[in-house]
């Protein structure tokens, strides 16, 4: 068996057994604590797939992770996978009630986190620390139903609660496939994962991308701009995938520090568009190339890329990957021509099964095939996307998706506000950031009441979801339609403060 057998026509179910019948002592995954080998990997995945059976998970039943980056995870989401388990990943900086709210919507029966002490309704607890005391497990079949859901991923929606993305296993072979196509992956390949892996984005590109095709990963943990290339001299990974915020940080590395990044053969940047000059910038002074992409959850991640060895161009987010289309289309769906700013569709095998029980967004999203991303942009005469703004509100805070509505809502149910409106506020370091906007009861004084909103919002929103700054206004601008115009308060958001006034 050849690694080039294994893309488009098999699973995720089998690719450890696989991966340990092609090359049993080849390297499969790693962090600071653990390496295994293909062989190791198997074994551990049987472990955990009997761990999750002995705790009642059965094929079709959602399993929810909520675990820090590192091996376990991976072992858990090829066990589930194998027993025919949907994934949902969480967040493990969500606060209970957002915790408790995506176990319910997605139905999920096992959570699984470190220790197994969380306690949530509809769902059981276990613990990821238990798995090495578990049984050995059985080499049964894996189930392998290419149309069955493999992940739901959670993302923000129009009603302000996050909403959940099916992703079925064809959705995942396909783009691991189409990502591994355009990055030229080979078994050669290590990533070094330092993204997230509750996000879709270190699930693909770090983890199956690589095990698809023969490589390997290294997970990293959580990211240190200070440490990031001692890592690198450790684990000598040839590709990494960022945020620009991680590219910001560590383009503002002090000038001495010359580190050996010539493991490296390029690093991805997604999630957000990176500012002017920045990538261009990182490149040269540290020696190897930064594609930027674009992709939603939606799409199982990426859609286009800058070539890994071709012409890229700056600004841009690259082209379409292999197996995708891009139209752009304006308001009645029509597309435009070259040069002319609409909305992005995105059509290919990796799109979306829809959103978890959510039907009528489901036919708002996908109309005759295409996924409507709410985004703006325009293609260039060679194909070249550029994304030039957003349909939707989402504010993008260091790659983290933000929608204003679920801020708003948490500010809406304090006793003192009367109206509220949270918007987008640039940021040198995180992008975005979240900034708010609030009428109040008359009588309250509004310094007061900005003081108790932050402590309002600390105590229900996880830290990068709360607002910077929270300014009482005596009314909120509002449009000709009586709606309150946004426009107008991501103008005074984006405003300098004013000097300070000489005494």
């Amino acid at each position: 068996m050849t690694f080039s057998a294994l893309l488009l026509s098999d699973h995720m179910a089998n690719l450890a057994d696989r991966r340990a019948a092609a090359d049993p002592h080849g390297p499969a995954v790693s962090d600071d604590d653990t390496e295994l080998d293909n062989q190791e990997f198997l074994r551990r995945v049987l472990q955990a797939s009997e761990y999750l059976r002995v705790h009642g998970a059965r094929p079709g039943d959602v399993v929810a992770l909520q675990l820090p980056n590192g091996v376990d995870f991976v072992v858990l989401l090829f066990a589930a996978w194998r027993i025919g388990c949907t994934v949902t990943p969480v967040n493990p900086a969500l606060l209970p009630d957002e915790t408790q709210y995506q176990l319910t919507d997605s139905g999920a029966v096992l959570l699984v986190d470190l220790h197994g002490e969380a306690r949530f309704e509809g769902a059981t607890t276990i613990a990821a620390t238990a798995m090495v005391s578990a049984d050995g497990g059985r080499l049964d079949e894996p189930v392998t139903d290419h149309e069955a859901m493999a992940l739901l991923i959670y993302t923000s929606g129009t009603t302000g609660r996050p909403k959940g993305v099916i992703l079925t296993h064809a959705n995942l072979i396909a783009m691991a496939s189409m990502g591994a196509e355009g990055l030229r992956a080979s078994r050669t390949d290590r990533s070094l994962l330092i993204l997230p892996l509750f996000h879709v984005n270190g699930i693909v590109v770090s983890v199956l991308v690589p095990l698809l095709v023969g490589g390997s990963t290294a997970i990293g943990g959580r990211f240190d701009p200070a440490t990031f290339f001692d890592l690198v001299d450790r684990v000598r990974p040839t590709y990494f995938s960022g945020v620009p915020t991680i590219f910001a940080l560590l383009a503002q590395l002090p000038e001495e520090c010359e580190p050996d990044a010539s493991s490296i053969r390029f690093a991805a940047c997604g999630a957000a568009p990176a500012p002017a000059g920045l990538l261009e910038a990182f490149e040269r002074r540290f020696g190897f190339p930064v594609l930027e992409g674009y992709g939603l959850s939606e799409g199982t991640c990426a859609s286009t890329i800058n070539p890994a060895d071709g012409t890229r161009k700056p600004g841009t987010v690259g082209l379409p990957l292999p197996g995708q289309r891009i139209k752009i289309v304006d308001a009645d769906g029509s597309e435009v021509g070259q040069g002319v700013t609409g909305q992005v569709a995105i059509s290919g095998a990796n799109i979306m099964l829809g959103y978890l029980g959510r039907p009528e967004e489901t036919r708002a999203a996908l109309v005759d095939g295409w996924l409507m991303t709410g985004d703006l942009g325009h293609l260039d005469s060679d194909g070249y996307l550029t994304i030039d703004g957003r349909v939707k509100d989402m504010i993008i805070r260091g790659g983290e998706n933000i929608y204003p509505r679920e801020i708003e809502d948490v500010l809406a149910t304090h006793p003192s506000t009367v109206n509220v409106a949270v918007v987008g506020q640039p940021d040198q370091m995180w992008g975005e950031v979240v900034t708010a906007f609030v009428t109040v009861n008359t009588g309250d004084v509004p310094t007061s009441v900005e003081a108790d909103l932050h402590a309002w919002c600390a105590e229900r929103l996880t830290p990068y979801k709360r607002p910077v700054s929270i300014a009482v206004l005596s009314e909120l601008p509002l449009n000709a339609m009586g709606k309150i115009d946004k426009l107008a308060l991501r103008s005074t958001a984006e405003r300098p403060p004013a000097p300070p006034r000489s005494t």
